[in-house]
């Protein structure tokens, strides 16, 4: 019998203790006067322990009821970041893992040029504890909306970290904002965008740490490969020819030709002299491709490689991220070289 009484302890939904065969306390509590035929009143040694089991039972079922309410909250999200780029994007996500919650306010396939946003985002962003942007002039209606949602404080203008490229362009020196297609700018941007998560939760900032850490060393990784495709094009080679002039810093990085149909903005609007020179230049130089990018109409490149006998060299992504072929930073640096590499060779 005493077997019997060993408890394996588990405890019921109102706190009850359970004995091993599967009688609970208030069973064995009942008189000997019960309708239940047969139940017989246990020994008071039983009844006695049975009762003092039942309250370490309720005791422990209140603290692992108290453990169950609050363990979901330890994957909670501890920041919200609006976005406003989706590179900025990839870089909240790894950066901040599960303690941030991003609102991705441009999306994949959004020109970021011509972006406007909504009351919906205008809402987001005031709510949000901070605000990535790209900045360095992309974002055309940013004093707007920092009036609208409360100041330039929680802003973070991840095009900070480092310098701008200027070019010239119909005579004016302009601020190149596509900063991205250079990873060693991704990493200090990261690295800013990690000192900023740390200083708006310190609690975690062991956290952002680590994430940052591990973001970098793909970018590093990433910069190596992308550093022996390219190597695969011999300089005279490395001409490229795209709908708007954005890959400047990737230019300056692995030592391409821009030759660009458009200005920097997918505003701009080529006029019939640019393009008559353009074709000119392709000519002149040999140039094996023309590309054109994943927002924009390609029938203009189409129309160049017609006049020049230049192929149609692949799609690239110059303002952002893909939905599908290029939905990560990684995955869009991968395609955007191994289609110029392909495309020149």
């Amino acid at each position: 019998m005493r077997k019997r009484f060993e408890r394996s302890r588990s405890e019921s939904p109102d706190g009850r203790g359970f004995l091993a065969d599967g009688r609970d306390c208030q069973e064995l509590e009942r008189p000997v006067g019960s309708r239940e035929v047969g139940r017989q009143q246990p020994p008071e040694a039983s009844r006695r322990r049975c009762g003092e089991e039942g309250i370490i039972g309720r005791k422990r079922f209140a603290v692992s009821l108290s453990l169950a309410i609050l363990w979901p909250l330890s994957g909670w999200a501890e920041l919200t970041v609006a976005s406003l780029s989706t590179i900025t994007t990839d870089i909240a996500q790894n950066v901040g893992g599960d303690k941030v919650k991003v609102l991705p306010i441009i999306k994949p396939g959004v020109d970021p040029h011509e972006f406007q946003p909504t009351p919906q985002d205008i809402k987001q962003i005031s709510n949000a504890d901070l605000v990535l942007i790209t900045g360095k002039q992309i974002e055309g209606y940013l004093t707007k909306l920092e009036e609208s949602t409360g100041g330039a404080g929680k802003f973070v203008n991840t095009g900070a970290a480092f310098p701008s490229l200027k070019l010239e362009e119909e005579g004016k020196s302009v601020e190149d904002p596509h900063w991205w297609h250079s990873i060693e700018n991704m990493k200090k941007a990261a690295t800013l965008v990690k000192k900023r998560f740390a200083e708006a939760d310190p609690a975690n900032k062991a956290i952002y740490e680590g994430n940052a850490a591990a973001y970098l060393e793909k970018l590093a990784e990433l910069e190596s490969w992308a550093k022996r495709e390219v190597a695969k094009l011999p300089r005279e080679k490395r001409k490229l020819v795209t709908s708007h002039d954005a890959f400047q810093y990737l230019a300056r990085d692995f030592g391409f030709k821009i030759y660009a149909i458009d200005g920097i903005s997918t505003d701009d609007e080529p006029s019939s002299r640019k393009i008559a020179d353009l074709i000119d230049t392709i000519k002149r130089e040999g140039v094996k491709a023309v590309f054109f990018e994943s927002i924009e109409n390609p029938k203009v490149a189409e129309e160049i490689t017609r006049r020049t006998g230049a192929k149609v060299g692949g799609e690239l992504y110059a303002d952002g991220l893909g939905d599908k072929t290029a939905s990560t930073y990684p995955d869009m640096v991968r395609h955007n070289v191994t289609t110029i590499v392909e495309g020149l060779k």
